[in-house]
């Protein structure tokens, strides 16, 4: 009797500790600007847009409780260091991500993406006088989307395009 108690037991908890474990974040190839746009200016830095998913529950002290809000992602350096915590919300009612301005270099952003659970890695490349955009929404606006093919798209899982594939060094 002592035994079947100790099974039972033993089996319950190894069914409960699956459902606490957590799943590992998906890493991506990384991200970078599209290869044919060049900004002649005099800036040494690049800007970083990331639209991450929506933040999923209401904000009742925001202007607009039911608007939705890009969520909000952090930078780590490639060694993994923190260099900043992202709140990606403009404030407006545009549902624009926060543009970031960084040195050139390899970074990792860590986010929340559409459709898939749990946080993504996207090691992106910020290049001088150039935008870097994440599309972690949903599929957002790609105003040349018949551009990207097989090798020069960042994809989910799911075959949705987040981004350019960063050229290679």
């Amino acid at each position: 009797m002592k035994t079947i108690f100790t099974l039972r037991l033993l089996m319950a908890s190894a069914v409960f500790s699956g459902c606490t474990t957590s799943k590992p974040g998906l890493v991506l190839d990384a991200v970078g600007p599209p290869m044919s746009k060049s900004v002649a200016t005099t800036a040494t830095n690049g800007t970083l847009l990331v639209y991450s998913a929506y933040e999923v529950n209401p904000n009742f002290t925001s202007r607009d409780p039911y608007g939705q809000k890009h969520s909000n992602y952090k930078i780590f350096n490639p060694q993994g260091d923190l260099i900043q915590i992202v709140h990606n919300d403009t404030g407006t009612m545009l549902q624009d991500a926060v543009p970031i301005e960084l040195p050139p270099g390899n970074y990792r952003v860590r986010a929340h993406a559409n459709g898939y659970l749990g946080e993504v890695t996207v090691p992106v490349v910020v290049a001088a006088h150039q935008d870097t955009i994440l599309h972690l929404e949903g599929g957002g606006g790609w105003p040349d989307e018949s551009s990207f093919n097989q090798t020069n798209a960042v994809r989910l899982p799911n075959g949705t395009v987040i981004g350019w594939k960063a050229a290679a060094d």
